[in-house]
């Protein structure tokens, strides 16, 4: 099968834990042992991935560069470390490419009125209002805890579409898409140019899977599945679930909102099957054992 599996940005770096390399990499080095579950089976993979907590950090340094260009130094760094522990962990040879990629936003996306998109590290209420005052940051609630958000326009095409269908015709393993691209947007003279935006990486990931006709779509994070009454003493695992019947209920926008989203358009679209899960857990939610799987059949029972 060819299988899209995006990578959540808080499943590699620990939410609620100080960023560093060594963590970043221990992460990553799970995800890469997953994957190459994928590998070993014969699946063709393409690897996208979130970089929220990572861009977020690198703004909070306060230094002259915007969000666009933050994005592409992120997924350079993201893309090296994967590749590398991908290399540490699959055996035969393989060829990998991070490939940094463009994806074109609509400038009008009302997106840009509303920032719902979580990027950097959590803050206490004390130092979301200080930070909010001293740098015009729009600050949002996480769960317990407080952090930045930014416009997320919706992906609407993505420019490198025929490289990286030339790298999987030539059997090379691509991460591409990281961060859900690099928001560009078309002047009117036709000149693309960056935005200061963060697409949503399971809306950007999802629209790749449809260009590339993917069989399934594997969206990996830091929890088991999507939970029906989340936070509640009822809360449980929806196994699996037609993208009808999961249209019927409400989830956070800012974190399951979009996989769910994004895993039922890619149902619709294809009718192949989305699954949403932990990190550590690929070659079980392709079997079907695990997490959270989304496609037009009617589940059983």
């Amino acid at each position: 099968m060819r299988i899209v599996v995006a990578l959540g940005g808080n499943a590699l770096s620990k939410r609620g834990e100080a960023l560093t390399a060594a963590g970043q990499r221990a992460s990553i080095r799970v995800a890469a042992k997953s994957l190459a579950t994928l590998l070993e089976a014969g699946h063709e993979v393409v690897i996208t991935h979130g970089n929220g907590p990572q861009v977020g950090y690198l703004a909070l340094q306060g230094g002259p560069f915007p969000l666009d260009v933050l994005g592409a130094e992120t997924d350079g760094m993201i893309g090296y470390v994967l590749q590398q522990e991908l290399d540490n962990a699959y055996v035969p040879a393989a060829k990998y490419a991070t490939l940094l990629t463009q994806i074109e936003v609509d400038p009008r996306d009302p997106a840009f009125r509303t920032p719902t998109k979580f990027i950097g590290p959590i803050y206490t209420e004390e130092e979301a209002v200080q930070l909010s005052a001293e740098r015009g940051w729009t600050i949002g609630r996480d769960g317990a805890h407080f952090r930045r958000t930014v416009p997320s326009p919706r992906p609407q095409r993505i420019l490198e579409i025929d490289v990286i269908n030339l790298l999987l015709d030539q059997g090379v393993i691509v991460i591409c898409a990281g961060g859900g691209g690099i928001p560009v947007v078309q002047k009117p003279d036709g000149m693309m140019v960056g935005v200061e935006a963060v697409i949503d990486k399971d809306h950007a990931s999802g629209h790749l899977a449809r260009a590339l006709n993917a069989d399934a779509f594997l969206m990996l994070t830091d929890v088991e599945g999507v939970f029906d009454g989340w936070g509640t003493p009822d809360q449980q695992v929806i196994r699996h679930a037609t993208p009808q019947a999961l249209s019927e209920k409400t989830f956070p926008a800012g974190s399951m909102g979009p996989k769910v989203e994004a895993a039922c358009d890619f149902a619709r679209a294809t009718g192949g099957f989305a699954a949403i899960g932990r990190l550590a857990d690929c070659m079980a939610l392709v079997e079907g054992t695990t997490g959270t799987r989304v496609s037009m059949d009617t589940p059983a029972g």
